[in-house]
């Protein structure tokens, strides 16, 4: 039986990923991989744009056409990256409830209370129950992946996937803050009635009492109920969009934001990246796009500052990608980003990637 080592010695990084294989092509198996990507196919409660859901298979399909020798992390393809389908069933429960929950939100959109339709208040019951159930199940397999002492990052899915895994998270370090990239705040409490919608994410997140902080960066769409609930907390850091570009115009450097943002965090750090925090054009297809945001390179550049500072990252969650029926450009996008959160994670959690190159 051949080793890691010899996989490592016989696989060839300049050639095309192997199809058969797990994800950007690596030959290798669950146990011989330092990083697991956990895969949450699920997308219940969009109300506008759709396709989050197929997400994770945009992206490892487009993983294997990404080149191995990344500048900055030229080793890291050696440590090993597994792919994580998850559970069976969550794809199809996803497709499910998705189902069962349009109609609640068109009798929302036209004005109805939901709870005088008994209806659709049992649809909603059942509903809030499965997500539940979804986050408990992610929170055992993410806790099953650490215990094997695997470094894990979930991908969605929409924004509503990560909450299971800060709950295992939460188990395991009793102080961790949030990194978020997003065009949106997603502090809106069960927003349509779901308790665990995507827009209600971080709402969620910052009721777990083990974390202190949550930083959000590129916002540029958000309510006046959002804006009540950071007013109302300690513990939300926002740095909107408008702000970030008005102080760059006036000439602070994108380093010295990146820098402040860091040194608000507390020591464990986490890392949730909605793809829409980025420009549109590099995410056509997401869900709910908004003018706007960060560039792929600024994006980059502030997860490496995040990797070479004295913060130690817990966790990494890449949400909201949404392929196009005619394109694969948000999957090319999101199968490079996955790439580079890998990198920063391992080169964070002193794993061997190698010197970034010079030219």
């Amino acid at each position: 039986m051949s080793t890691k080592q010899d996989k490592i010695n016989n696989f060839d990084p300049s050639q095309p990923g192997l199809a058969d294989a797990s994800i950007f092509g690596l030959p290798f198996t669950s146990e011989e991989s330092e990083i697991v990507v956990v895969a949450v196919p699920w997308e219940v409660t969009v109300s506008y744009g759709a396709g989050a859901s197929e997400g994770p298979s945009a992206i490892l399909e487009a993983s294997f056409q990404v080149d191995l020798l990344h500048q900055e992390f030229p080793e890291l393809w050696k440590l090993g990256i597994y792919f994580d389908e998850g559970a069976e069933h969550w794809k199809s429960t996803s497709d499910e409830y998705k189902a069962m929950a349009q109609p609640i939100i068109e009798a929302l959109e036209n004005g109805e209370l939901i709870d005088e339709n008994h209806a659709l208040k049992a649809s909603l019951d059942q509903i809030n129950e499965a997500s539940t159930q979804l986050n408990a199940e992610l929170k055992e397999r993410i806790l099953e992946w650490q215990t094997k002492g695997k470094k894990v990052i979930l991908l969605g899915g929409d924004h509503s996937t990560p909450l299971g895994y800060y709950q295992a998270l939460a188990s395991n370090y009793d102080n961790f803050g949030i990194l978020h990239f997003d065009a949106h705040m997603d502090l809106r409490i069960a927003y349509e009635g779901f308790t665990y919608s995507h827009a209600s994410i971080m709402y969620n997140a910052i009721q777990l009492p083990q974390i202190s902080k949550l930083v959000q960066v590129g916002i540029r769409d958000f309510s006046e109920e959002e804006v009540g609930v950071i007013k109302a907390s300690d513990k939300v850091k926002v740095f909107t969009d408008s702000d970030l570009k008005k102080a760059q115009f006036e000439g602070t450097t994108w380093q010295q934001q990146v820098d402040e943002m860091i040194s608000l965090l507390p020591e464990n750090v986490a890392v949730s990246f909605d793809i829409d925090a980025l420009y549109q054009w590099y995410c056509p297809n997401t869900g709910t796009p908004v003018p706007g945001g960060v560039s792929y390179e600024q994006a980059t550049y502030a997860l490496s500052r995040l990797a070479n500072s004295n913060k130690n990252i817990i966790g990494i969650d890449l949400v909201e990608v949404a392929p196009g029926e005619n394109d694969e450009w948000d999957g090319n996008v999101g199968a490079r980003m996955l790439f580079h959160m890998c990198g920063v994670l391992a080169k964070n959690n002193k794993l061997e990637v190698g010197e970034r190159i010079s030219f």
